[in-house]
């Protein structure tokens, strides 16, 4: 029987290589491949999933629907470091009473960091 698996998250964005960068940072992870208008982040050269960052002309313009959820040890201290890389919180909707906190990357991509698991 055929089967798929999860090889790859695609981000479209304006500048790739320094979406690469802030999401290498993020995830502590390198840059495995580089070419014109695409680069790669992941655990290692051939690991899978990969993180895939390509060129498109198209600005973001609503809310993703789809997105990351990134599992700390400790919720508070990640959203201090990853704001420091240059994420932003962003309001989707919160009530205010969520385990998670909303934060959108460089290029305005959400993801949720949330709280300890």
């Amino acid at each position: 029987m055929s089967h798929s698996r999860l090889y790859a998250i695609n981000f479209d964005c304006h500048d790739v290589r320094s979406q690469a960068q802030f999401w290498s940072a993020v995830l502590q992870q390198p840059i495995t491949f580089e070419a014109d208008g695409e680069v790669v982040v992941s655990a290692e050269k051939g690991a899978e999933p990969e993180l895939i960052f390509v060129a498109v002309p198209d600005d973001k313009v609503v809310k993703n629907r789809l997105h990351i959820d990134l599992a700390p040890d400790d919720r508070d201290a990640e959203v201090e470091r990853i704001v420091g890389l240059g994420a932003r919180r962003v309001d989707v909707g919160q009530t205010g009473d969520e385990t998670w906190v909303v934060l959108a990357d460089p290029e305005g991509n959400e993801f949720c960091i949330l709280s300890a698991r």
